[in-house]
Order: C-alpha cells, then structure tokens, then sequence
C-alpha cells in the first residue's frame, strides 16, 4: 500500500521541480551573467561587479531611475488614498449582496482588462481631455490600475471586522475623526501598507502602459522603457545588472506586502 504512495509523491515532487526549474533557471542565468566580467553572454571571464559599477555612471539609468521612483511613489500614495477610501464604503455598504456583486465584478475590471488595452484607453482619454503626456500621466495611469489591488488588499483586513465596534466608539462619546484614528486605522493600516508596497512594486515593473502614456525624450523615461531601448541593441551584462536590480526591489517590496497582509488583525 505504501509503494504506490511513494511512487506518486516522487512522481509529483519530480514534477514541482521540473516547475520550479523552468520558472527560475532563467533568473538565475540572469543573476548570474550579470556578474560576468566579459562582454559577451557566451564566454565567462570572470566575477565581476563593474557592470554595476557602471550603472552608476550611466546618466540616463539614473534619470530613468528617478523617474520611475517618482512615478511608483506618486502612484501608490494617490492608490492607497483612493483605495483605502473605495474598500471602506464597499464595505461599509456589504450588507447589499446584489450591489455588492456588481461592484466587486467592476472593482476587479482593471485587474484583468489587458494592459494594453488599459493603455489605449487612457491615452484616448488623454488625448479626448487635451492633456499634454509626460511623467504625470503616467502616474495617473498607474493610479488608475493600482486603485483595485490596494482596494482589493484592504478588503481582505475588513472582511471580518466587527463594525460594532464603530458604534459603541462613538456611543462613549468619540468623535467619528477620533473612532476612525484610534480604532478603525489600526485594524487596516497593515492592509493599506501592504496595498501601498504591492502599488509599489506593479508600478516599477510596469511597462506597457507608461510606455504608451508617456512623453517623448528622458524626463519621461522610466526604467522598463530605458531597459527596452538597450536591449534593442543586443543584451549585455549592463542590462543584466539592471535587471537584476529592479527584479531585486521588486521581489523585495512583494515579500514586504504579504508579510505585512498576514499581520494579526486586531478588534475582531
């Protein structure tokens, strides 16, 4: 009776591996080639950390890195404003079932609506308004897609909370600011920075859209835009080092926001 059991865990262990091998081998070639002293992606010559080295002497990496930190950071904070403020009346209003469902099938639309057609919907909203592109309608693109996943993450700290609470604050003499602040911001606040750090992360990888909703020339420029214009001429260790870097940020900032999402939830 055992044997077969262990044949089919090493059957579905084999298989989990074969996964995971073919999900990371590729970063990890990407790591490791970053660190290679040679210019060629074929010939290894070495440990080297001059292709990051380089990275700092790169003038329009550092631009598209500002860039991109001004936009992800700008982005977040209008995401987790809205958000946070869009998961607190649909939650305050779930009592609707039928209401509800609508608006949890709209709130998940930017979610799997195609980037590029989110994209083309904002540039023609752009263009339709007359608004000038350039880095702020880029953040204002990533606002837009970010708005539902910190609204989503918030959610899933109130789900469970008893609004009761909320009541009996008040009863006792508190102010709505005062029950808002010393009660409710403690249970969502783990929520809206793990929302906030999640914001983060999509907006710094992201690519299609700030491509097709930014302005011309590098004061518009982020670093998935720098990345595909040099690689354009061939992949070098430099890109390699690039990417491992905002692979790293982001991978970071991800961790950071299911460790936070998982916190222990309080006043349930």
């Amino acid at each position: 009776m055992n044997q077969p059991r262990s044949v089919s865990g090493t059957v579905l262990s084999s298989h989990l591996g074969l996964v995971y091998a073919f999900l990371y081998i590729p970063i990890l070639v990407l790591i490791l080639l970053s660190f290679n002293k040679s210019g060629l992606p074929t010939a290894w010559g070495g440990v080297s950390l001059k292709w990051y080295a380089a990275l700092a002497n790169n003038t329009a990496i550092l631009s598209a890195a500002l860039n991109t930190l001004i936009v992800a950071l700008s982005a977040t904070f209008i995401a987790c404003v809205l958000g946070t403020l869009l998961a607190l009346g649909i939650e305050l209003r779930r009592k609707d079932n039928h209401k509800g469902q609508v608006v949890d099938t709209l709130l998940m639309a930017p979610m799997i609506i195609p980037d590029i057609v989110l994209a083309i919907a904002l540039l023609s909203f752009f263009n339709l308004l007359k608004v000038g592109l350039g880095l702020h309608s880029i953040i204002i693109s990533h606002a837009v897609f970010n708005i539902a996943f910190v609204c989503a993450v918030v959610r899933t700290r109130l789900k469970h909370f008893d609004y009761s609470i909320l009541e009996a604050s008040i009863d006792l003499g508190a102010g709505w600011f005062t029950t808002l602040r010393r009660v409710l911001l403690p249970v969502i606040f783990p929520g809206v920075l793990a929302g906030g750090l999640l914001s983060f992360t999509l907006s710094v990888d992201e690519f299609i859209i700030a491509f097709f909703n930014s302005g011309s020339g590098q004061a518009s420029t982020t670093l998935p835009m720098q990345i595909y214009a040099m690689i354009r001429f061939g992949v070098t260790p430099e890109i390699n080092a690039l990417a491992t870097l905002v692979m790293l940020v982001s991978i970071t900032a991800l961790l950071a926001s299911q460790r936070l999402n998982k916190a222990p939830r309080t006043h349930e």
